[in-house]
């Protein structure tokens, strides 16, 4: 073992360091500074716990028995062995694929009626072109991949020495070296840090998603291993538990000694405090020094991800059904045939008496008269590839191409761009276009997602004055919609005025005034957002610029301000982005204090200087000059989501000691003194308000603590401090308990944690849509339901059910007790919503993470689903990545719907990949979302375009490509059935083999590839206008069954429309004027020149937005039959057979050939177009209407009937920034109710009222 540095040297170390850095031990009860529990030794080594690492000797990993997987991780689905195998089976889990296996295997017999090339080339290009289509897509996730594992981080390699090697030659033991803002390449045992205490802050947001700082700590006896020179001779082992995916957990012993000074080697226990995960990030530490314990897929984190599943949509699902039904068909006919060959040859005077059949009897295997049985048979094997039309194996290779360019089209989409991360939405697979419109659930991740990850301080109550009052959007969108001023309005309901108007009554204005109103408030905003102080969007001129000096009580001012300058454990740092400014930035554990710190400096009182002992602030005193004042830090009790406050006590420079304490409001008011309720009113309904904006609120309090009183509490602190047990934090907290009370209330403060842009907007019109929202985050509930109600998923008018584990049932630890007290709150619940349903009263549900992991479980589960389902909103806390993937998957089971997921970090890959369709958020937290998701974008607002506009799209498209396609094969293949029944079951074939190459090859595959990817049924504008023609999707109305029979319906009708008309026409009379007749070339050439001409017409009915492009494909096919026709027919007889100028010499000259043609295509149209026009003016549907009122010039988009219509088409939802909107409204008109009545009932109950209708009665009994 190596030399354990000596104190001497540890403190000789210790010099050499930057001077300022602070011993945080010394200050904070932070968890990661507490011993680990201890372990039992003789666990190692059992199941469970036989990983064994053996520190700077990697080689040792590189052969059995301690050979661990290398640093190599990979998102793809295939690789260079498994790509063939794989990629066929996903081909032949298609049914018609391997129904065309079958044919193309039969093709190679005599059986066959076309030559085998024509069979199996069409099968290999389709299975081609799809497994191609397969290969690209991964060989892009392969890239990223690449990437990821290429990045760089210094290596020991030996003799003190660092290299820069990539993550993926990481092994097990190996020495790293991280700086700062670099992620962790893998699972790491922190060994020390640029902090003499071995401290370093962790960023987890990757993981849990959670935005603030982790605190993490080394052992003691790694310290001294700070430089790179001092691992020439480390040597430890490592003894711990297998792999495993629990992030929070981590249970080992690190095996450490000085074999130079003959001392025994020590075991010194490990806990998560030590151990680093990969994806976590590291910040404010200039840098650590770790060894790799866990590598590649033996990570927590990738252990809390799935493989790439592959995914199907319900769609193509379906496809499969039609297949079936497509292929019962088939059999059916085959059926028919093969019996009636049989019966009509076995027939007397028939096939075995006619003499020329007999001369050819050797020359056909599949027909032999003398045996109908046999003959009947191979019959039927012949027709089964014959009528193989009616099951289009072409399909596929359209769908693939047009989901091809449907993917591209998403992907060039400039306004689903966004410039500041110059970053677009990527459809990364092109397999689930049309699942983008049938969503009905979304479930989403919170930070990184909804969020940006940045805190605003918005507004303050101090005094119980509230300031920086500005209106929210909602507030602002229903005083619009009322005409009132709805700031004199609101303040007056509270009975507080927060701005310094004189404002007393309510009344109702004109909209101009309002909107003058709104106006200057938005630009109010945009000039405060101009300023650029980040973190600070606060405008209130009696606070900025010294100007609270001025008011009546400056002492309570100044301690609210000092409470924020020094309540927190953020460190000043130089701003180098502003060269020569006075104004500091900031690092802390959470972002709510780096905003405190930054809106304490605006307000003139700056935190500049920590020490180990002191805390540095310059002031504004009450004569409005800076002073810089020393508080000497005697205490910190520390934020924990048990005790909701934090506090300091500190000694100012007169040597008074003061507790300055910030927490909830509950809490903090709870501990307050009876002379220091004074603003207690006035505070509660300010935060009542903030917390309706869905701001994040924090109350203000403090109290003067004599020195007598401060000295017996401290030793019993001290005391409590140094145990050591399970019984710590008990005796923490009673301690603390004890200073914190009688507190004197200052106010409350309201930060934002700030939204993305675009994301209230984007809910609202997916709730319009019918989309059901589900947040799943990793953050505490306060700062869940807080976004809740920022992004409109909650309202303060929602009954709201929270679901935890109560105290009684969680101190008990048992499982039986914690699940009937889940299960009693969810009954409970439950005969809440069913009882209050007819009410159309909206419903939330609050649920945290322990609740959460019992409500999961198999006994519970059916009745927390059958809550959540019937609740608006559903926010689960403190979930982690495991438990996002398992409510994905159970969700999606137990609803039968289509859910989404949504997320930005590798915490969110699991959800991502359980979820129909996984978007990941390619934002600046690393990309192990995007990687594992089907589509990226940069922003969540942009959901809603890909949702209401491509989705929409997408899904009608595919489905109307889809139909089509079953309708033109149907009307092709019955066609030559139909010639069967005539030709007495004689077997030969109507169309020339290469008529039948090109129906689906060319002369009718373009347009339909047209029709899937630039058809619309309305613009784009209109989708996101009329939201509710989403639902389309959501319903399956356009690929439902009876869609699907009707149209296979229309294509039987057809093609016996087209037979029928074609043979009664041209054999009843003679085809030219010489009196020749037709005969089978004839009535073949015209029954396909028809068919060609109907399949394409109809695409023309179906198609209701014409661009350039379908004209020239849907013409432009029909033009190419006739080439085709005229160039086949100059080839040779040897070649073209019975076709040799067909065109020129034969039907063209022909008039009946165009009469025909003309006729039975308007015939066998007719029945749609009849169809199309009951349905259009008795049964419209919404895109019906819309298309009417648009293209039919009945209306223009302003007036009154458009907007009507806009307005229906929005579903009544309980969640969204329009449902906010309604419920103030109702709230406001309510309370504008209340006012006049009361009003009324004052002036008709005053006395001057009483008096003058006494006069006014005495007067007239005078008169």
């Amino acid at each position: 073992m190596a030399t354990q540095p000596s104190a001497t040297n540890v403190q000789t170390t210790r010099k050499k360091k930057k001077k300022g850095k602070v011993k945080w031990s010394n200050l904070y009860t932070f968890s990661c500074l507490r011993s680990p529990p201890p372990v039992t030794q003789s666990d190692f080594g059992q199941p469970g716990f036989s990983r064994v690492v053996f520190c700077n000797d990697s080689g040792m990993h590189r052969t059995k028995p301690y050979k661990y997987p290398i640093n190599d991780v990979s998102t793809t689905k295939y690789n260079v062995v498994t790509f063939l195998p794989k990629s066929l089976f996903e081909q032949f889990r298609r049914v018609a694929n391997l129904y065309f296996l079958l044919v193309a295997v039969l093709s190679v017999t005599s059986l066959a009626p076309f030559s085998p090339l024509s069979l199996i080339a069409p099968l290999v290009f389709v299975v081609g072109i799809s497994m191609l289509k397969e290969g690209v897509e991964d060989w892009h996730r392969f890239l990223q991949d690449l990437e990821v594992n290429s990045r760089k981080v210094k290596v020991h390699i030996g003799n003190g020495s660092f290299l820069d090697r990539p993550w993926k030659v990481l092994r097990v033991g190996d020495v790293v070296k991280v700086s700062k803002n670099e992620y962790f390449p893998s699972d790491l045992l922190l060994l020390s840090s640029s902090y003499e205490d071995g401290v370093c802050y962790v960023e987890t947001m990757n993981l849990d998603g959670e935005t603030n700082l982790k605190i993490k700590r080394c052992l003691e006896c790694t310290l001294g291993f700070d430089e790179e020179l001092k691992f020439d001779k480390f040597k430890a082992t490592i003894r711990c538990e297998d792999p495993n995916s629990s992030l929070y957990t981590f249970v080992a012993n690190l095996e450490f000694g000085d074999e130079d000074e003959d001392t025994l080697i020590s075991s010194y226990p490990l806990s998560p405090s030590q151990l680093l995960l990969r994806d976590s990030k590291l910040q404010n530490t200039d840098y650590v020094y770790g060894v790799v314990v866990f590598t590649g897929r033996d990570t927590k984190v990738v252990r809390n991800s799935m493989k790439s599943p592959s995914k199907r949509s319900r769609v193509e699902k379906k496809m499969d059904h039609v297949i079936y039904v497509l292929f019962f068909m088939l059999l059916l006919i085959s059926l028919i045939t093969s019996i009636g060959s049989a019966r009509y040859t076995d027939r007397k005077h028939t096939a075995k008496e006619w003499w020329y059949l007999q001369l050819l009897q050797d020359t056909d295997a599949s027909f032999d008269p003398n045996k109908p049985l046999i003959s009947g048979f191979l019959q039927f094997l012949r027709a089964l590839i014959l009528y193989g039309y009616l099951i289009p194996i072409s399909l596929y290779v359209s769908i693939e191409v047009v989901k091809f360019l449907q993917a591209m089209l998403i992907n060039n989409d400039l306004q689903l761009f966004d410039e500041m991360s110059g970053k677009s939405v990527e459809a990364r697979t092109s397999n689930l276009n049309e699942e983008l419109g049938q969503v009905e659930m979304i479930l989403s991740d919170k930070t990184g997602t909804l969020t940006c990850n940045q805190m605003e301080f918005r507004k303050c109550s101090i005094e119980g004055i509230s300031y920086g009052g500005d209106v929210n959007a909602i507030v602002r969108a229903a005083s619009h919609r009322m005409n009132i001023n709805i700031e004199s309005y609101r303040f007056n309901i509270d009975g507080e005025d927060s701005t310094p108007r004189d404002s007393i009554e309510m009344h109702e204005i004109c909209s101009d005034h309002d909107n003058e109103v709104n106006n200057s408030v938005l630009d109010d905003a945009k000039t405060m957002r101009n300023l650029g102080i980040k973190g600070f969007n606060f405008r209130d001129d009696r606070l900025m610029n010294k100007m609270w000096v001025h008011g009546s009580n400056v002492w309570d001012m100044m301690m609210f301000f000092r409470v924020m300058a020094l309540c927190h454990t953020g460190i000043p740092v130089e701003n180098g982005e502003e060269t020569g400014s006075h104004k500091l930035k900031y690092e802390a554990e959470s972002p709510e204090e780096v905003t405190f710190l930054i809106a304490a400096q605006e307000f003139g009182f700056q935190f500049c200087k920590r020490t180990q002992s002191s805390m540095f602030v310059k002031e504004i005193d009450s004569s409005a000059e800076e002073v810089e004042r020393e508080y000497k830090l005697l205490n910190l009790l520390e934020f924990s989501s048990s005790r909701k406050r934090m506090s300091v006590i500190v000694r100012d420079e007169v040597g008074q000691i003061f507790l300055f304490c910030k927490g909830a409001d509950n809490i903090i008011f709870d501990r307050l003194g009876d002379s220091g309720r004074t603003y207690q009113h006035a505070t509660t309904m300010h935060l009542a308000n903030y917390a309706e904006d869905g701001l994040r609120t924090m109350a203000f309090a403090y109290r003067k603590i004599k020195d007598l009183e401060y000295e017996e509490w401290s030793s019993t602190f001290a005391k409590a401090k140094a145990t050591i047990g399970s019984e710590r934090e008990e005796l923490l907290e009673n301690v603390s308990e004890i200073i914190e009370k009688d507190l004197m209330l200052l106010g409350a403060v309201a930060v934002d944690d700030k939204l993305q842009d675009g994301v209230a907007e984007c809910i609202d019109k997916l709730a319009q849509a019918g989309l059901k929202i589900w947040l799943l985050t990793g953050d505490k509930k306060e700062t869940a339901v807080n976004i809740g109600f920022a992004c409109s998923l909650l309202r303060h008018d929602m009954k709201q059910f929270h679901l935890s584990l109560s105290r009684d049932a969680e101190s008990k630890n048992q499982l039986k007790a914690m699940k009937d007290d889940i299960l009693n709150q969810i009954e409970a619940s439950y005969q809440v919503t069913v009882n209050e349903k007819t009410k159309d009263d909206p419903f939330a549900l609050v649920v945290d993470g322990k609740a959460l992991e019992i409500a999961l479980g198999d006994d519970i589960r059916d009745h927390f689903l059958q809550l959540a389902v019937n609740c608006s909103s559903v926010i689960c806390c403190r979930v982690s990545p495991k438990q996002k993937a398992l409510i994905t998957r159970l969700v999606k089971k137990y609803t039968g719907k289509m859910t989404l997921a949504i997320g930005d970090g590798a915490n969110d890959v699991g959800m991502i990949q359980a979820a129909d369709i996984g978007i990941g958020i390619s934002g600046m937290e690393g990309m192990q979302a995007v990687m594992a998701s089907d589509f990226s974008m940069p922003q969540f607002r942009f959901l809603e375009r890909l949702l209401i506009v491509h989705g929409h799209w997408c899904y009608k498209r595919i489905s109307k490509m889809i139909l089509y396609f079953v309708y033109k094969n149907i009307v092709f293949g019955l066609t030559l059935f139909y010639y069967e029944l005539y030709s007495k079951f004689s077997g030969d074939v109507l169309y020339d083999g290469w008529y039948m190459l090109m129906f689906n090859l060319f002369l009718t595959s373009l347009p339909v590839i047209s029709l899937g990817v630039l058809e619309q049924d309305v613009s784009s504008d209109i989708c996101l206008q009329f939201p509710a023609l989403y639902q389309q999707g959501q319903k399956g109305i356009f690929f439902s069954w009876k869609r699907i029979l009707g149209w296979m319906g229309n294509g039987i009708l057809t093609s016996v429309t087209i037979f029928i008309l074609n043979v009664n026409i041209l054999s009843s009379s003679a085809f030219r004027q010489g009196g020749e007749v037709i005969d089978i070339s004839h009535l073949g050439v015209i029954t396909y020149t028809v068919v060609i001409w109907t399949v394409n017409c109809q695409i023309a009915l179906i198609i209701t937005h014409f661009t350039w492009i379908q004209h020239i494909f849907i013409w432009g096919s029909i033009l190419c039959w006739y080439i085709f026709l005229l160039f086949y027919g100059a080839l040779p007889p040897v070649y073209s057979g019975r076709e040799f100028k067909l065109l020129i010499e034969a039907v063209g000259p022909a008039p009946v050939y165009w009469i025909v043609t003309l006729l039975v295509v308007v015939v066998a149209l007719l029945p749609y177009f009849i169809y199309m026009v009951i349905t259009r003016s008795f049964y419209p549907m919404d895109d019906h209407v819309i298309q009417e009122m648009k293209y039919g010039r009945k209306v223009v988009v302003d007036d009154d009937m458009w907007l009507r219509e806009k307005q229906s088409s929005r579903k009544v939802t309980h969640i969204g920034f329009s449902a906010r909107v309604d419920a103030k409204i109702l709230y406001l008109k309510d309370q504008l109710h209340k006012k006049r009545m009361f009003i009324i009932k004052s002036i008709t109950n005053s006395p001057i009222r009483r008096s003058i209708t006494i006069n006014s009665l005495e007067n007239r009994d005078s008169s």
